[in-house]
């Protein structure tokens, strides 16, 4: 009977020394939880027979350390949570190895090749799409007329009313500023408007609009102020009527001007923009910590695309590991729960980052040594009872 008692503690430390091997081999494995070997006794009734691995714990809710690589596609999660992703199969997969690259397709994938799953944005709502495969818009994204300008600044109440009282926008003399601004129509033409600034003699601001460089109208938008310096008219935006050449749609463009102040002092800008712009080709994607892949182009915008969707499980000690450092489900474990990064139990991600295997290499190199010991002892055990038989056997 000790013979075989021994045969499992010597049967149950090579299981252990699975386990421990399997942490040191991937201690620089990314994503990567720990394993540990539990042993338990066995009965035969009262009769004790030796011990065997009872069980395998994984330290899922242990993070690893969190190491910058400066890739934009890069991520690690803060808390809980998997990255999930689809194979060619169509099975889930679920993984904390934040790796991720478009491919030919144009599809965001993990470093297996597999389809990343994720939230798709729907154009005009808030509401996200359903979760499925993300896919990066890499081509032409069309031009944006512009409707609506913003203008902020100091119209300085040093100003005097300009030399010349005749306006005419080739006369520096007849201004006290001009500013230059862009809008763009519907086949993405920059077009340039130009504001020249004009104290009065009341001491408002008449401003004149010219559109590339035409004449401006001779009726002018005054600016009125307050004895406290804020803005009293126009109280609504002003409306501009620009000219478009060629197969382009009217362009009418709204100009705001709320914010602006008539302060002594230097004359500034603070605000000088339009919305809209120029058709541009696809530049490259990268990763928000709220889980959104957002799309560059060659015309400064970004894109939205999607949002990387994360999956908690109810026990995710549970889940059953498999290859690429990553998991399936169980029956232990229960099903998915899915959301986006940062709601619900699901962490926030930490850009241009991995995380690092929770290996704790000392402590392995510990239980290395500990198992060594055990082995040997079991092995005394054997050879001990293998030297009382032969003494036996001589006796007899």
């Amino acid at each position: 009977m000790s013979f075989d008692i021994a045969l499992s503690g010597i049967q149950a430390i090579n299981n252990q020394l699975d386990t421990i091997s399997n942490n040191i081999a991937n201690s620089s494995t990314y994503g990567f939880k720990s394993g540990r070997a539990n042993f338990s006794s066995m009965y035969a009734g009262t009769q004790p027979t030796g011990t065997e691995i009872g069980s395998l714990t994984q330290s899922i809710g242990l993070n690893g350390g969190v190491l910058n690589t400066g890739r934009s596609l890069d991520a690690a999660i803060n808390g809980r949570g998997f990255f999930v992703s689809r194979d060619s199969t169509g099975a889930m997969l679920y993984s904390r190895v934040g790796i991720f690259s478009k491919d030919q397709n144009g599809y965001l994938v993990d470093s297996a090749g597999r389809n990343v799953q994720g939230y798709a944005v729907v154009p005009g709502s808030t509401v996200p799409g359903p979760m499925g495969d993300i896919q990066i818009p890499t081509g032409q994204i069309p031009a944006k007329a512009s409707t609506k300008m913003n203008y902020v600044g100091n119209m300085s109440a040093d100003w005097t009313p300009p030399a010349n009282p005749t306006f005419n926008p080739a006369d520096n003399q007849s201004f006290n500023k001009s500013v230059l601004s862009e809008a763009f129509d519907s086949l993405g033409t920059r077009h340039t408007v130009t504001q020249y600034f004009v104290r009065n003699a009341t001491n408002g601001v008449d401003t004149y609009y010219s559109v590339d460089g035409a004449a401006p109208a001779a009726t002018p938008t005054t600016l009125t102020f307050n004895t406290s310096g804020q803005l009293t008219a126009p109280t609504t935006p002003v409306t501009l009527n620009l000219t478009t050449a060629g197969a382009a749609a009217a362009l009418t463009v709204t100009l705001d001007y709320t914010g602006t102040t008539q302060f002594a002092g230097a004359a500034t800008t603070t605000t000088n923009k339009a919305d809209g712009y120029a058709s541009g080709t696809y530049v490259d994607v990268t990763l928000a910590k709220d889980g959104s892949v957002v799309a560059q182009y060659s015309n400064g915008e970004k894109q939205t695309v999607a949002t990387v969707a994360l999956a908690n499980f109810p026990d995710e000690g549970s889940l059953t590991a498999v290859n690429d450092t990553s998991w399936t489900t169980s029956s232990g474990s229960g099903a998915p729960l899915y959301s986006a990064p940062g709601t619900g139990m699901a962490g926030d991600l930490t850009t241009s980052a991995l995380e690092q295997s929770n290996v704790d290499i000392t402590s392995e190199l510990v239980g290395l040594m500990t198992s060594q010991r055990n082995y040997q002892a079991n092995s005394k055990v054997i050879s001990t009872e293998s030297a009382m038989m032969q003494s036996l056997m001589q006796a007899l």
